[in-house]
C-alpha cells in the first residue's frame, strides 16, 4: 500500500490528518466554498509505487494496491476494475472517429462505474474503524456501496426516494441494504448528515448542497480508471470524455494519470472534457467563473438520470482547468441515438446516462476540439441494464408476423428493410 502523508484541499492546499474527515475542507466550506480533499502522499514513495504497479498483478483495482492508501487485510473486492478498452471501428467510421475507444465500465460487478468508489470508500471505513455505511442514491453508487458493504460483512444504510428506476430498486434491496426512502433528496442527504456527523457512519456518496464530491477516499478507487486506461492503451489518448454530475470519477481519473505523468510511468497528459445534460461546467468555462452556478432545468426532464444535475464541482471544472479541456451538453435526443449506435454497431448496451459521452463527440469534433486523427477514449459509465425502461419507451414497437416464412421475409423487407429472398 501507498501510505497517506495527508488529506489536502483541492482548491486552497490546507492538510488535513488521514482520518474521518468527510465533510471537504472545513476552511473552505467556512468561507462557503465547498471544496473536497485528495489524499496526498510522498512524491519518492509514489514514484516507487506506480514502478511497482506495472507489473503487480490483481483482481481489478487491486492490482494497483501499492497506489492505493488501503492496508491489504481491510481491502474488499468483487473483482472490481480491470475493464476491457474497447476499440469501435465501425461507430468511429461513423463519427469521423477512426481511432475512438471506450472503457466499457458496464462490465464492472454492478454494472456500473461506482463499484470502483465503493470497494475503495468501503475498504477505507474497516480501516478507520467505521461500523456502518451510509449513502444517498437512487442508482448506480447505492447498488455498488450495497454489494460491496454486503462482501464486508458491514451493515448498509441507503436513504433514497420513491421514484426511481425498478432495476435500481431490486439492485440495491436484493443486497440486503436498509433501504429507506425519504421525502425529498434534500431530506435524504440531511439524514446521512446525521447519521455521519451523530453516530460516526462512513458516507460513501454526495451528502451536502451545494456539494463538494463524494468520499475523498472512494474516489481514490476512481484513480485506476486513469491508471488503466493508460495501461490498456500502451500510451495516455489524446482526448478522454466522461460523463460528468458531481465529477468524481472525473477527478480520480485525472488524479490516477497525473500521478502517473508525476512518478514518470507516462510521458503527457490527455485533455479532459466533460459530457454534462444543463451544462453548469461549460458556463463556468465560458464566463471565466471560479465556481458552477445552477443552471436552469430546461425542457422535457432529461433521459441521462444518473448525471442530471444542473450544478456540479470545483473538482471538475479543476480537472477541465487542468487539462485543457472543455464540456459540452447533449440532447435526450442525441443521447439515445447514441445509445442505438453504441449497441447496433458495437454490440455494447449503456445506460442513457453513460451514452452521454458518445453523444457529445460530434459537437467536439464539429468545434474542433477533437481532431479527427485523435486517438479518443470515452467512458461506458453504466449498463443499459440498469434502466431499461427508459430505452422501451422509445424502441418502436415489434411487427407481428404469421407462421409463414414468406410472411417473416416480408416483414424483414418492409420493417426493417432486410432483403432476403433469394439467400442460400
Amino acid at each position: 500500500m501507498l501510505r497517506a502523508q495527508a488529506l489536502r484541499c483541492l482548491r486552497c492546499a490546507t492538510e488535513y490528518p488521514v482520518g474521518r474527515s468527510f465533510l471537504g475542507c472545513p476552511a473552505c466550506r467556512e468561507r462557503g466554498k465547498p471544496t473536497n480533499l485528495e489524499v496526498a502522499y510522498d512524491d519518492g514513495e509514489l514514484r516507487e509505487a506506480a514502478a511497482r504497479s506495472r507489473t503487480a498483478a490483481g483482481p481489478g483495482i487491486w492490482r494497483y494496491r501499492d497506489l492505493l492508501p488501503v492496508d491489504d487485510e481491510f481491502a474488499v473486492s468483487l473483482h472490481e476494475g480491470g475493464t476491457p478498452l474497447v476499440a469501435l471501428p465501425r461507430l468511429g467510421r461513423k463519427l469521423g472517429i477512426p481511432n475512438l475507444y471506450v472503457k466499457d465500465e458496464t462490465r464492472n460487478p454492478t454494472g456500473a462505474f461506482k463499484d470502483r468508489l465503493a470497494a475503495a470508500a468501503v475498504s477505507m471505513a474497516r480501516q478507520l474503524g467505521c461500523s456502518v455505511i451510509v449513502g444517498s442514491s437512487s442508482g448506480n453508487a447505492g447498488a455498488a456501496t450495497a454489494a460491496v458493504a454486503a462482501k464486508a460483512g458491514m451493515p448498509c444504510v441507503m436513504f433514497t426516494t420513491k421514484q426511481f428506476p425498478l432495476a435500481m430498486r431490486v439492485q440495491m434491496a436484493v443486497y440486503g441494504t436498509c433501504l429507506i426512502a425519504a421525502p425529498t433528496i434534500a431530506d435524504r442527504w440531511q439524514l446521512v448528515a446525521a447519521g455521519v456527523e451523530q453516530l460516526g457512519w462512513f458516507p460513501v456518496t454526495v451528502f451536502t448542497y451545494p456539494y463538494f464530491g463524494s468520499s475523498c477516499y472512494g474516489i481514490e478507487g476512481y484513480k485506476t480508471l486513469g491508471y488503466e486506461i493508460a495501461d490498456q492503451l500502451g500510451s495516455v489518448p489524446d482526448d478522454i470524455v466522461v460523463p460528468v454530475g458531481a465529477g468524481d470519477a472525473f477527478s480520480g481519473a485525472w488524479k490516477g494519470l497525473t500521478e502517473y505523468h508525476q512518478a514518470g510511468v507516462t510521458d503527457r497528459l490527455p485533455r479532459m472534457h466533460a459530457a454534462e445534460v444543463y451544462g453548469p461546467l461549460r458556463h463556468a468555462l465560458d464566463n471565466n467563473l471560479e465556481d458552477c452556478i445552477e443552471m436552469p432545468r430546461e425542457g422535457p426532464p432529461s433521459v441521462a438520470v444518473s448525471v442530471g444535475s444542473n450544478l456540479s464541482t470545483y473538482q471538475a471544472l479543476r480537472v477541465l482547468r487542468q487539462s485543457g479541456g472543455s464540456a459540452r451538453t447533449a440532447s435526450n435526443e442525441e443521447m439515445l441515438q447514441a445509445q442505438r449506435d453504441l449497441a447496433a454497431l458495437e454490440g455494447i448496451y449503456a445506460e442513457t446516462s453513460s451514452a452521454l459521452s458518445v453523444a457529445v463527440l460530434p459537437q467536439l469534433l464539429a468545434d474542433g476540439v477533437i481532431q479527427p486523427d485523435a486517438t479518443v477514449v470515452a467512458v461506458l459509465t453504466s449498463s443499459g441494464l440498469k434502466d431499461p425502461e427508459t430505452t422501451a419507451a422509445h424502441m418502436p414497437g415489434i411487427p407481428e408476423c404469421t407462421n409463414s416464412l414468406e410472411s417473416a421475409l416480408t416483414v424483414l423487407s418492409s420493417h426493417y428493410g432486410l432483403d432476403l429472398t433469394g439467400q442460400p
